[in-house]
């Protein structure tokens, strides 16, 4: 049984969520959170009507307007929908207003999105704008007729310019209800200016539509990409006005509002149940926040006759979908080492329910994502799940803190290995840069035997694993001291397979240093740079031995590059790693020196960038092919790249060059130029 000291508490509550909902534009819970409140207090209120009193939030919708805007009593209720989780519940209403009147089993549905916006009221006199409200209480609003006038969807006279106005019927007074919103690419496009002009971001698109609407500066509004879609005649008067849902939509559409290109009419409700369910995955196709679609009863005048419950009207329904943000406690924040060396910091969560999956952690991108938003460890958090997309944190819902959370400072020493990270300037990540790093170890040695460095055929990811899993390799060096009597221990491995691969180990000792320095995996080092450095210097202990500024005369070598290596050489635990491999033999010369097998000069002065799936080279075929010719081939795009060689799919390569004027060839092309 219910305690009603436990019921006035949770009276209170709500009115204090609805307040900071619908007055501040600023809430501490999320959507979900509020549906559970208020269902509690609908339970309750079922079990003891006796204890039901007039300011109920059951006998309301949204709170009282704010004192700041002059107030607009509302000529008929403004008032929201009871809710539906899910088909069953959708089935359940059916069922309850059947019973009242029997028209409702021959009656056809309407389907309409639920924008997740600012419900907002206009007011037309003879056809023009004069006033326009936000929905307050339900019984009065704010007035914020200056603010709506800058949104350019909103028609200041109806019917629009160029409709035909001599057929249709403007009441003399109508009173038209929609919903003001932000489309979520202006809203994604506005929290990058701001985030680039270094002021605070807004969480969501709601949030900042409400806001922006009610600020006491019209000029304001105005700079907000608000827009709106309307839905439904409040009032009018001295006129004639559709009398189905359906047919009001397109009365409205021909008046000049703006209304939902995706509402649908059905005669059967399981058809309609099934439309609305589809919308659940296909809502981010929309270019506006939805939380859920409404199912209307279209016959107008039956949905009115049958009436009310506390302040839900029974002729409709709001079919919610599970919901995608919700808020919790950050308990903590982790970080995880990726398998190239980058930290990536994840929140631990109190456990919530996001879209029907518990969410115990989420993504906080990055550290300087953590300090823009100035997350802190204890704080109130919203966090955000979308289809199958990893949970993230949106940020914290900063009213919400008590002063006990703590402010967070990024590790110093890599939690895996203890070593100490690095960060470039203008980079975000933070790196291990170890290479005996335990978190980085399948990825170092799959990348060391890859075909674009060592190339050890048959070590493929799987062995790899085992190799560590077993003991046997603990570093890229321990595969040069593999013996045959520990591979055919292993399960998989006979004579022949074990064979192949100590001969494919053996084989890589040939290999050139610039695959070698490429094999290392350093920060910033790919194989045209490994090339270059192999070029420049005899062998990896003079390599080693360079200055930052020594690497920075080598063409394409910044700052970032430089100190990378020289970072990377100055950790004992890569300098042990080096030594082992001088131990085993794994020891190439490089030094400048003409390109073997040098067939012509044609391609002398000239600088190549490759990109995409060529027809018949690889991309280390393309880059022979170039170097035998006498050309140069590097990894970026710049004003100095002579030719862009493009194969199929290409990626971010082929815009640069396009935008910088830079000569576009295809695989035939560059073997013609080479004749």
């Amino acid at each position: 049984m219910a305690n009603k000291s436990h019921y006035e508490e949770l009276i209170e509550k709500i009115h204090f969520h609805n307040y900071r909902y619908h007055v501040m534009d600023s809430p501490i819970i999320s959507d979900a959170e509020f549906d559970k409140l208020l269902n509690e207090l609908k339970r309750i209120e079922a079990e003891h009507p006796d204890w039901i009193t007039a300011d109920s939030p059951t006998r309301r919708a949204g709170a009282k307007p704010a004192d700041r805007f002059d107030k607009v009593r509302h000529p008929a209720p403004i008032l929201s929908l009871a809710n539906a989780f899910g088909a069953d519940d959708a089935r359940a209403w059916l069922e309850r207003v059947s019973k009242i009147d029997d028209r409702v089993e021959k009656a056809k549905f309407v389907v309409e999105p639920k924008i997740d916006g600012l419900s907002v009221v206009l007011h037309y006199r003879d056809g023009v704008f004069v006033q326009g409200a936000t929905r307050g209480d339900g019984e009065v609003g704010e007035d914020i007729t200056q603010n709506l006038r800058t949104i350019r969807a909103i028609p200041l006279k109806i019917p629009v310019s160029g409709k035909q106005s001599s057929v249709i019927s403007v009441p003399k007074y109508l009173v038209i209800r929609g919903e003001a919103f932000m489309p979520v690419k202006e809203f994604e496009a506005l929290n990058r200016k701001l985030e680039e002009a270094g002021e605070k971001t807004y969480q969501n698109p709601r949030n900042t539509a409400a806001g922006s609407l009610r600020q006491l500066d019209p000029e304001l509004t105005a700079s907000r990409p608000l827009t709106i879609l309307v839905y439904q005649i409040v009032h009018a008067e001295g006129g004639k006005v559709p009398t189905s849902q359906w047919e009001l939509l397109e009365y409205l559409k021909a008046l000049g509002f703006p209304v939902t290109d995706i509402a649908k009419r059905f005669d059967d409700f399981e058809k309609a149940i099934a439309y609305t369910e589809s919308w659940e995955k296909k809502r981010d196709e929309l270019d506006y926040e939805t939380d859920g679609m409404v199912i209307k009863i279209d016959d107008l005048t039956l949905a009115a006759e049958l009436g009310f419950v506390g302040k839900d009207p029974r002729g409709a329904i709001a079919f919610k979908f599970p919901a995608r943000e919700v808020t919790t406690t950050l308990n903590d924040i982790g970080v995880a080492v990726g398998r190239t060396g980058v930290l990536t910091p994840y929140a631990v969560l109190e456990p919530v329910e996001i879209g029907g999956v518990i969410v115990e952690r989420a993504t906080l991108h990055n550290f300087d994502y953590i300090a823009e938003k100035d997350i802190r460890v204890g704080d109130r958090v919203l966090v955000k799940r979308a289809g199958e997309v990893i949970p993230y944190v949106i940020g914290p819902v900063v009213d919400a803190r008590r002063g006990k959370e703590k402010k967070y400072k990024p590790p110093t020493k890599c939690p895996a290995c203890g070593q100490d990270v690095e960060h470039f300037e203008g980079e975000v990540a933070w790196y291990c840069v170890n290479a005996a790093c335990p978190a980085q170890l399948v990825r170092n040695i799959e990348h060391y035997v890859s075909r674009g460095a060592m190339d050890i055929e048959g070590l493929g990811i799987k062995i790899v694993e085992q190799l560590i899993e077993s003991g046997l390799v603990k570093d890229v060096a321990d595969l040069y001291s593999l013996k045959r009597d520990q591979l055919l221990a292993l399960e998989g491995f006979k004579d022949k397979k074990t064979d192949n691969l100590l001969t494919a180990i053996e084989n890589s000792k040939g290999q050139s240093l610039a695959r070698l320095i490429a094999a290392l995996g350093i920060h910033g080092v790919g194989e045209v740079m490994a090339g270059d450095l192999a070029a420049a210097f005899p062998e990896l202990e003079a390599l080693s031995k360079s200055s930052a500024e020594e690497l920075m005369q080598i063409e394409g070598l910044g700052p970032n590059i430089a100190e990378s290596i020289v970072d990377w050489f100055a950790r004992s635990s890569n300098q042990k790693l080096l030594k082992k491999l001088k131990a085993v033999g794994m020891w190439p010369k490089g030094g400048k020196s003409k390109v073997e097998g040098r067939m012509s000069n044609a391609f002398d002065g000239l600088t190549f960038v490759v990109t995409g799936t060529l027809p018949t080279f690889s991309r280390d075929d393309a880059k022979a092919f170039i170097e035998s010719h006498g050309g140069k081939v590097t990894d970026s795009v710049s004003k100095k790249t002579s030719y862009l060689v493009l194969g199929e799919n290409p990626g971010s390569k082929f815009d640069k060059a396009k935008s910088l004027g830079v000569k576009i060839i295809g695989e035939g092309d560059l073997k013609k130029l080479a004749k």
